[in-house]
C-alpha cells in the first residue's frame, strides 16, 4: 500500500434560473444529503468533461461548462479516524444546461433534482454534502467568475480509445 497522500480530485455544476439553484438530493453513507450535480474526474476526461458528464448522469440534463467558479479543498472526516479521511479538491463550473432529456433516469444514488434559492438552501445546511455547496453558491453570487481557460487540459489526458 503506498503512502502517497492523493486528494479526490471531483468537479461540480453551478447552474441559477431565476434565483435558484440546481442541486441534487442523493443517498450517501452519512444519508440523504444535497448537493450540487458533481462527482469524481474520470481517467481520459478533462476537468470540463468531467463536469458535463456527472450533470447529464446526475440530472438527465445536458450542461456546457463556460467558465470555472474556482477551485476548493475540503476534508471530509470519516468515523473519527484520521487515516479514513477524505480531501476532495473541487474544481466547480458555471455553464449553459440544456433542456431535460425526457425518459433518462438519474443516476444511482441521486433521488431527486431540486431547485432551491440561496435561503431555502441555507436552511437547510444541515442536509449539505459539504461546506462547499454553500461556499460555491456565496461566489457565484458575490460574482466570481474566471475564464474556462484557466483550466488547462493537454491532449494526452484524453482518452480517445
Amino acid at each position: 500500500m503506498s503512502n502517497v497522500w492523493k486528494p479526490s480530485v471531483t468537479v461540480a455544476a453551478i447552474v441559477e434560473r431565476e434565483q435558484r439553484f440546481l442541486l441534487v438530493e442523493e443517498r450517501t453513507s452519512d444519508g440523504i444529503r444535497i448537493n450540487q450535480p458533481a462527482g469524481h474526474l474520470d481517467p481520459g476526461e478533462s476537468l470540463a468533461a468531467a463536469c458535463a458528464r456527472e450533470t447529464l448522469e446526475e440530472t438527465a440534463h445536458p450542461f456546457v461548462p463556460t467558465q470555472l467558479l474556482g477551485v476548493y479543498m475540503f476534508r471530509h472526516a470519516r468515523n473519527g479516524a484520521e487515516r479514513d479521511d477524505v480531501t476532495y479538491l473541487r474544481f466547480a463550473f458555471i455553464g449553459e444546461l440544456g433542456e431535460r432529456i425526457a425518459g433518462r433516469a438519474l443516476d444511482h444514488g441521486i433521488l431527486r433534482t431540486l431547485w432551491l434559492t440561496p435561503e431555502e438552501l441555507r436552511a437547510r445546511s444541515h442536509e449539505h454534502r459539504s461546506p462547499l455547496v454553500m461556499k460555491c453558491v456565496e461566489d457565484y453570487l458575490r460574482g466570481q467568475r474566471y475564464p474556462i481557460e484557466l483550466v488547462y487540459t493537454h491532449p494526452t489526458v484524453i482518452d480517445d480509445r
